[in-house]
């Protein structure tokens, strides 16, 4: 006997999806994901020919996809985005929050500068998207998954001239559980996934600035983004109904956590 499995698939047909620092990265690699999944992917980061090629990309690959050229540490570019994505796509149902920059910088020498933009990008931009786009789906009853990319940073941090970022990304950890719960009375979930230490644009500065760190991880390697793509789907797809307020963490045995 067939038994149905109503919520163990992962099609997204007819789902549209926002992934922000979609042109490099992990950003890139979750927008080539959902695509291959059926959404129709909506591409936004500041590096426009990027997006383009990218848009390429998975259009050949009989993907839809489109860019949008948009800073999300300016404040009001981020709560113009939904608009503009709607206008273009149609109603948005997932929301992959991924754009992020470290500071790179100890804490007592760290300019406000640097403080303000990490902040923006990190924190600031991730809330402004998923309240805006939560109040658009509280409005007309659709639903919304979110998922935002947190870090094992969020929860131990190795002295390396990274506070600024491990706090910022305890703060994505602490706007996932506390949104999830209150927009949980909604078709609305919001969940998390924390990485280790992957291979992305972010990590090659990482490296060149520290040198190998793999030696001291327990399988001596840099994570693969393919390894995120099964929780992805999970926590966007019919498999992640009631999965809400959830962390995953995913760091290939790197930490003690």
């Amino acid at each position: 006997m067939i038994y149905p499995l109503p919520n163990a698939g992962h099609d997204l047909t007819g789902q549209i999806a926002i992934i922000t620092g979609a042109s490099s990265g992990l950003g890139a690699r979750f927008a080539r994901v959902l695509s291959a999944s059926g959404a129709q992917v909506a591409l936004c980061a500041r590096r426009v020919d990027k997006l383009d090629a990218l848009v390429a990309e998975i259009t050949a690959a009989g993907g839809r996809a489109q860019a949008f050229a948009v800073d999300v540490a300016d404040q009001a570019q981020c709560l113009a985005l939904a608009e503009r994505v709607e206008g273009a796509m149609g109603p948005v149902s997932i929301l992959i929050n991924n754009a992020g920059i470290p500071d790179a910088a100890r804490a007592h020498k760290l300019p406000p500068e640097l403080f303000n933009q990490v902040m923006a990008v990190n924190v600031h931009a991730p809330w402004l998207l998923s309240t805006s786009l939560a109040a658009r789906r509280i409005a007309d009853g659709g639903g919304l998954r979110i998922v935002n990319i947190a870090s094992m940073a969020a929860f131990e941090y190795g002295g390396h001239g990274a506070a600024l970022y491990s706090m910022t990304k305890a703060a994505v950890v602490r706007m996932t559980e506390v949104l999830a719960v209150e927009w949980a009375r909604y078709p609305i979930n919001v969940n998390a996934i924390a990485p280790g230490a992957f291979a992305s644009e972010m990590m090659d500065g990482m490296l060149a600035r520290m040198g190998d760190i793999t030696q001291s991880f327990r399988r001596k390697r840099l994570g693969d983004p393919a390894m995120m793509d099964s929780t992805l789907l999970y926590l966007v797809a019919p498999a992640g109904e009631a999965v809400t307020g959830t962390v995953i963490k995913i760091d290939d045995g790197q930490s003690n956590r």
